[in-house]
């Protein structure tokens, strides 16, 4: 009597091998792969975790495609529902909407100017050095400096 196993009939029938001897009848141990066939529903936590095992850290696309038994196009359109906020299913992306804005009066702007020159300092000072040199100084300017420089400049 055959045995059905999704999808795929095995049985006790005698096997002959290329050669057209008989090699004996089957026995041991049959291992048959197989992806569940037809619509799945996953939940949303489903799909989360999912997608946590495939791109989470140490996660893998391809181990959780044979763990899961999901398609890798599958996990990818997940993801992607998950990043755009759709990934429930019936959710509609998000229309966008307005913020109320209030524009308040503020002082008028004044555009900038470059910065005034200072004023020129009054006092000044001119000196004419036998030598030639003339120096022009402030009223302001330190008597120690000055001498110190007039001594090297008249040398």
């Amino acid at each position: 009597m055959p045995l059905l196993c999704w999808g795929m009939a095995v049985s006790d029938e005698v096997v002959e091998g290329a050669s057209g001897h008989t090699t004996g009848r089957m026995s041991g141990r049959i291992e048959v792969v197989a992806r569940v066939s037809g619509r799945r529903h996953w939940t949303v936590e489903q799909k989360l975790a999912i997608l946590r095992d495939a791109f989470g850290p140490n996660g893998s696309v391809r181990d959780t495609v044979e763990r899961h038994e999901v398609g890798s196009g599958q996990l990818y359109t997940w993801r992607q529902q998950a990043m755009s906020g759709t990934l429930a299913g019936s959710a509609r992306p998000t229309v966008p909407a307005f913020a109320q804005v209030q524009v308040m009066a503020t002082e008028p702007v004044v555009p900038l100017l470059p910065a005034p020159t200072p004023p020129e300092p009054t006092g000044k000072i001119g000196i004419e050095l036998p030598s030639g040199i003339r120096l022009s100084v402030d009223a302001g300017v330190d008597a120690e400096a000055l001498a110190r420089v007039l001594s090297v400049v008249s040398r």
